[in-house]
């Protein structure tokens, strides 16, 4: 941890805050590095109990809603792809926001693998052995211990991980909705049955949350050279995060911008597993004949970089004609400068068609 280090780094803990405030603060340091307004940032974060969905995530389709707030759990929507998860205060997350420069000439993906393993290492000084599983989870004897996303945002990396130290998994159960399927996969009977915490490994020996984030901190200093210093938010960080709170991310309309898509009159959605994650695309035709895109939303766990290019490319789809789906497609991820870290062009086209494929049946239907 010597100070003579090539990448000096601001560390920053912060209290237990609400989720969407938490978020939102995020939020600010993006805008506050990639504006050259601060340097690269190690934070600390801990969360009231709250359900984080998604990106890109339908919020009912993930999120038990009616329990969370019968229960007083907080809703928010994060600003990273990936699943949605359940955050109270026996979780400690940490998020890094740092310079291409500091990284070299990597992928997402390598980046990832580079920051998750540099956060096991670190915590496997605690007494436990962590390994980094890809694409994005830390595990101790093949149970979860921390989930972990990130993207792009021009030369800026914003990634994101949660250390699980303490927590009651019917918490997280009755907070969120894992299908059945997804379960049946993994071959266990409940969501928690795939999670450990420190707690559970460690028992009376489990460190304070202090020690904890110095275990994180010594990973990422050995991992990327830092030279780590404590410091804080400034006073325009914490007005820009204030800013991103009240103009979207503390907004219900933020929350419930994709909520059950599948609900509204003639859309027709086809959902596609593929390797790096779950696409569900919900899509609404025009035309006579039905053969033009009217509108597309794509919902669903991976990890696009920057995840604003969903957007673009829902927007890019927007009054296509349906042959022309693949094509578009294809075409929009070659000309965008675009990373993808998990899902691929084709598995967004294999949605799109298992959608289409509900349309064209209804159109036989109806004709029979």
């Amino acid at each position: 941890m010597s100070n003579g280090s090539k990448n000096p780094l601001r560390v920053i803990s912060t209290p237990v805050y609400e989720g969407r405030y938490n978020i939102a603060l995020g939020q600010a340091l993006i805008e506050s590095h990639s504006e050259g307004a601060c340097g690269d940032t190690l934070r600390f974060l801990r969360f009231l109990p709250t359900a984080l969905v998604g990106r890109h995530q339908d919020l009912s389709r993930e999120v038990n809603v009616k329990n969370c707030l019968k229960n007083n759990v907080g809703l928010a929507r994060r600003i990273t792809g990936g699943g949605a998860i359940y955050f109270d205060q026996g979780q400690l997350g940490w998020e890094l926001v740092i310079s291409r420069k500091t990284l070299g000439n990597l992928s997402l993906a390598e980046v990832a693998e580079k920051v998750c393993t540099a956060a096991a290492n670190g915590l496997s000084t605690l007494g436990i052995e962590v390994k980094y599983r890809p694409r994005n989870d830390l595990e101790v004897d093949g149970k979860k211990i921390s989930g972990t996303g990130g993207f792009f945002d021009g030369d800026t990396l914003f990634f994101q991980g949660t250390v699980l130290v303490d927590m009651k998994p019917q918490d997280m159960e009755q907070a969120l909705n894992v299908p059945q399927a997804k379960l049946r996969k993994k071959g266990i009977a409940k969501a928690g049955d795939r999670i450990t915490t420190i707690k559970a490994l460690l028992g009376d020996k489990t460190p304070p949350i202090a020690d904890i984030e110095k275990a994180v901190l010594a990973g990422m200093v050995d991992g990327f050279n830092f030279a780590p210093t404590s410091g804080k938010f400034s006073t325009e960080e914490e007005r820009l995060a204030q800013a991103c709170y009240d103009d979207e991310i503390g907004t219900d309309d933020f929350l419930y911008e994709i909520d059950s898509p599948d609900k509204e009159h003639k859309v027709f959605s086809g959902t596609h597993q593929s390797a790096g994650g779950t696409i569900t695309s919900h899509i609404r035709l025009d035309g006579a004949k039905n053969d033009r895109i009217r509108e597309v939303l794509i919902t669903g766990d991976f990890f696009v970089t920057p995840p604003r290019v969903i957007l673009d490319l829902e927007s890019k789809l927007r009054g296509q004609w349906v042959k022309d789906v693949e094509k578009t497609t294809l075409d929009f991820f070659a000309e965008s400068n675009v990373e993808v870290m998990s899902a691929q062009p084709q598995d967004f086209i294999m949605s799109f068609d298992a959608a289409l494929k509900g349309a064209l049946k209804e159109k036989e239907d109806a004709s029979t």
